[in-house]
């Protein structure tokens, strides 16, 4: 699976500036996902986080590592058109500062899954080296569910 950030769009609601997610470069639909985000000092976050020391914020990396398990689990047929949506965030470790030039590689491996959740180990790398790791579980519904 690889998909350029226009495809993207099609699977996820997310858009700018909350479509953290610049191209899926491979994974299988329902199990697992590679993506990345190129980090910009051009994004809005930057303005506050920090002003004088551009770092993204912990959360951002999560929310990306979650988008990227979203492709994953909505890209198969019985879950176009849903919504994932963050059911829990456990064990998230920081290991390293990304900042704006820095390309996040993302991978997100679905687990597995029961009725409507995915359960998704996710970890980001910078040139390499451990970025942040999280477990995460996702609630697969629509808007109407919420």
């Amino acid at each position: 699976m690889q998909l350029d950030s226009n495809q993207i769009a099609e699977i996820l609601p997310h858009r700018y500036p909350f479509a953290l997610v610049d191209r899926i470069t491979d994974g299988e639909e329902g199990s697992w996902a590679r993506g990345r985000l190129c980090v910009s000092n051009m994004s809005p976050v930057f303005c506050g986080h920090f002003p004088q020391y551009h770092v993204l914020p912990g959360v951002l990396i999560v929310e990306a590592l979650a988008q990227v398990a979203a492709v994953a689990m909505l890209s198969l047929p019985e879950n176009r058109g849903k919504l994932g949506f963050f059911a829990s965030i456990k064990d998230a470790k920081f290991r390293k500062q990304v900042r704006p030039g820095d390309v996040l590689e993302l991978e997100s491996r679905i687990v597995k899954t029961r009725r409507s959740f995915a359960f998704v180990e996710a970890e980001a790398r910078v040139d390499g080296e451990v970025a942040c790791t999280a477990t995460l579980t996702l609630a697969l519904g629509s808007a109407d569910e919420a």
